[in-house]
């Protein structure tokens, strides 16, 4: 099973601001119709008017959502359906940091804050993307999750976050097992460091693992969305289940 080169289409969450943004505008250049989705309809309009810039890029649709609302998620899949007919690529972006915070105080509401956003979100979307693909001819699909380098090594102060990324890692591999029989791939982005609102904190410096606080380098968000464009476009039959993307330098080698 191969997808077909013009009537590919993707959904992007978290697509009003950072890699969200960068990796529409590289999916609608090369050729892929993407709805927009997030919570704030004027930043995914900003983001649909750079598409629309852009020589030759693919129309963009504006579909405002919280991804922790089921009844807004369902909307935003039946949406696509409506307006595209069909779905061929989730990335699975929209993500919180919370508070950077001792463990010990961290609260009850900020940790489901961030497990509703990262882990129920991406489960929920993930799910709505999982029918359509499933039911729609020619079947299947590709989904991918926005990791983190936190999915693997634990910045400090940073339980609710890492915790919810290590889980994303195992709604990864559940999806890829539980899609094969439907031609549904699944894989991972893990980043490290790309240059957003989210990480400016990071070259003013943040808390390193030996108790010092240290800026750290970034690299430019389009990067990474050059490679979910790369992971995008293999045929079905093939899937990149995990990559790694990060600014060269940060210290995620030897972390800690």
């Amino acid at each position: 099973m191969t997808n077909d080169e013009t009537t590919r289409t993707a959904l992007v969450t978290g697509a009003g601001s950072g890699i969200g943004r960068a990796v529409a505008l590289e999916l609608a250049a090369a050729g892929w119709p993407v709805t927009l989705a997030g919570r704030r309809a004027g930043p995914l309009e900003e983001t649909a008017r750079l598409i629309g810039g852009r020589a030759g890029a693919a129309r963009a649709d504006v579909v405002p959502t919280d991804v922790t609302d089921p009844e807004a998620v369902a909307a935003l899949f039946a949406s696509v359906h409506e307006s595209s007919g069909r779905l061929d690529l989730l990335f699975n972006n929209a993500g919180t940091f919370g508070p950077t915070v001792p463990l010990e105080e961290i609260s009850p509401a900020e940790w489901r804050g961030v497990v509703d956003v990262n882990l129920t979100g991406a489960f929920l979307c993930a799910q709505a993307a999982f029918r359509l693909m499933k039911d729609q001819r020619p079947q299947g699909g590709r989904i991918i999750n926005n990791g983190s380098i936190s999915a693997h090594v634990p910045r400090p102060g940073s339980v609710a976050y890492t915790a919810t990324k290590h889980a994303v890692t195992g709604l990864t591999k559940s999806l890829s097992l539980d899609g094969r029989p439907y031609g549904i791939a699944c894989g991972q982005i893990d980043i490290g460091n790309a240059a957003t609102e989210m990480t400016a904190r990071m070259q003013q410096g943040v808390p390193q693992a030996d108790g010092t606080t240290r800026p750290e380098p970034v690299m430019d968000a389009a990067d990474v969305a050059r490679t979910v464009v790369q992971m995008a476009a293999l045929p079905l039959e093939a899937n990149v289940q995990f990559a790694t993307v990060m600014a060269t330098a940060m210290p995620y080698i030897g972390r800690g």
